[in-house]
């Protein structure tokens, strides 16, 4: 083989271009596809016992041409920062007021700001810590006042390192990280919002980092006296949602609090001062694991395909779209197993009317290949989403399996690319907690 100084200066320049255009190859294909999800991601705990646990959820609906909202789920958070003497960690997706101020939204942003440093006030030994996703701060090209305000009150606020989570669009994320990443995205913003025009502007470069798609899409809290693991977040515009949530207590809660170590530790802040010391009293017919990102997908596919004729699967979800989920679903409805849906028609978001996109067309595949045994149903939405994601699984063996929190099921939420939050209950069918959800 001729050596690089003996070749002809143009053959020599062709050799030197093609090298280089090859080097970008493989390092962009490197940025896409072989990053993997932090270290501590992707947990799954222990099942084990719990010494007290309760189903909370929102409901917004019309009856009698009046608006009812059950709501209880961001009262319960504010309660239970309330008494926390010790220690708040909150991972939080949504956090923020922006959202067209043609409708009026509950300033529940707002609330949680001001419970937080008044709690902090209260007990200057507290330790804060407040996890949250680069949305809230258009990725970079401001700061939320509510994370200023956190910050100028002695609140640690974490904003969540997405460069160092899994690529869901692996080819576009591998031209932002070789080429693009390296300028930032602070700077003068001068591009409208797309959440709220009211809001600072952006500039280009922060538009360029949202199509990586990434989220921490968490919705935890923990305190020393208890944890929530929910569907809802603490956004204005998204007050009105119909959403679940689990308060528990038990040694579960040291799982859970780890899960949030992961999330600080890969974005730079150590938290590892943190523990649960969990009460003696233990619930003898429940238990229960934490579960994030993609065994998430492994325990709900396992509790599928462990269903059979006499069984039934009760499903609320805002977005359904995973392969693998809904090609077991109609598996088990071949199987005799019955089962019924609750879904949101992905009409409404935020003000903007959507196309139906996941639920629609998943749903009439459903329907068609189980041949109409499948029982679906839409939520009556009316501009608010039922942003509910959980599943029910009873067993004719008196052995009913709750999964639920912050996932939607589809290949994002599920697949180890979003950071997701759920928890896993093992109970009776005749049990409280089944019979309230």
């Amino acid at each position: 083989m001729e050596k690089l100084e003996h070749l002809p200066i143009i053959r020599r320049k062709i050799f030197i271009k093609r090298g280089i255009i090859l080097g970008l190859l493989i390092t962009v294909l490197s940025n896409s596809f072989l990053i993997s999800m932090p270290m501590g991601a992707s947990y799954e705990g222990e099942l084990q016992d719990i010494s007290n646990i309760e189903f909370i959820y929102d409901l917004s609906y019309i009856k009698d041409n009046e608006t009812i909202r059950e709501h209880r789920i961001f009262e319960e958070i504010i309660k239970s920062i309330k008494k926390a003497e010790e220690f708040v960690i909150i991972d939080m997706f949504l956090f923020n007021d922006d959202y067209d101020r043609k409708n009026k939204f509950p300033n529940i942003s707002e609330e949680l700001t001001n419970t937080l440093i008044e709690q902090k006030e209260k007990y200057p030994n507290l330790k804060v810590y407040f996890i949250t996703d680069e949305i809230n701060n258009f990725y970079g090209a401001y700061e939320s006042k509510y994370l200023t305000n956190l910050k100028e009150n002695n609140i640690e606020v974490i904003v969540t390192d997405l460069n160092k989570m899994r690529n869901s669009n692996p080819l576009y994320s591998g031209i932002w990280n070789t080429f693009i990443k390296w300028f930032g995205t602070k700077g003068k913003g001068w591009v409208r919002n797309p959440f709220s025009p009211d809001s600072p502007k952006v500039n280009i470069r922060s538009y360029l980092k949202l199509s990586n798609f990434k989220a921490n899409h968490r919705k935890v809290l923990i305190t020393e006296n208890t944890a929530l693991i929910t569907s809802a977040n603490p956004h204005d515009a998204s007050a009105y949602h119909s959403n679940i949530a689990f308060k528990f207590e038990g040694e579960i809660i040291n799982d859970l609090i780890e899960t949030e170590k992961a999330v600080a530790k890969f974005s730079g802040v150590n938290i590892d001062d943190i523990k649960y010391t969990a009460g003696k009293k233990i619930l003898n017919d429940v238990k229960a694991m934490v579960i994030t990102e993609g065994k998430i997908k492994k325990h709900i596919l396992e509790t599928i395909k462990a269903t059979d004729k006499n069984d039934n699967i009760t499903m609320g979800m805002f977005y359904l779209s995973d392969r693998k989920v809904v090609n077991e679903l109609i598996k088990a409805s071949d199987r005799g197993v019955k089962i019924k849906l609750v879904l949101d028609a992905n009409k409404d978001a935020f003000g903007i009317e959507k196309n139906g996109i996941p639920n629609r067309p998943v749903a009439m595949e459903l329907v068609k290949k189980s041949k109409g045994n499948i029982d679906i149903r839409w939520y009556a939405t009316h501009g608010e989403q039922y942003h509910t994601k959980l599943m029910l699984v009873e067993k004719d063996d008196n052995t009913a399996t709750i999964i639920g929190g912050s996932a939607n099921f589809t290949v994002r939420n599920i697949g180890d690319y979003n950071l997701e939050t759920n928890i896993k209950i093992i109970a009776k069918n005749d049990s409280e907690i089944t019979k309230n959800v």
